[in-house]
Parts: C-alpha cells; structure tokens; sequence
C-alpha cells in the first residue's frame, strides 16, 4: 500500500487520467474530489461491497433449467 501525506488543495495523480484532490478537512473528515473518466466506476467501498454481493447472490439464483427454459424460449 502507498500511503501518501496531502494538505488542502493537493492532489493525487492516477496514471494520466485519475485526479483525487483534497477539497475540505473538517473535523476527522475529509472531503475528496475525484475527476476520473466517465467509464471508470468510483464507489464508497461499502456501496461496492454491496453491489457485489447482490451480483453474487443474483448469480446463486439462477439454475441452469431455468437457463436452459430461457435459452430455449429465445429460440
């Protein structure tokens, strides 16, 4: 892990596209800003622990009849 001390209005560079940069500290919060391209997904990581677990859970769901009734209704 790259740990990295930044003060207000500082940034962090991603490659060439991804910018994190120190909005605000208020109290033991702090405020990102992130400019990142439109195709690259940015979540909380709760929120995206969330959607990978519905994913996982949506994906247990399916069988492979009811795959296979899908498929042959397509058809």
């Amino acid at each position: 892990m790259l740990v990295l001390s930044r003060k207000l209005k500082q940034s962090i560079q991603i490659a060439g596209d991804i910018e994190i940069k120190i909005l605000a500290i208020e109290g033991d919060q702090v405020k990102l800003g992130i400019d990142a391209p439109k195709h690259v997904e940015i979540h909380r990581k709760e929120v995206y622990l969330a959607i990978q677990e519905e994913n996982h859970e949506a994906a247990q769901g399916i069988s492979i009849d009811s795959l296979k009734m899908f498929l042959e209704r397509k058809n």
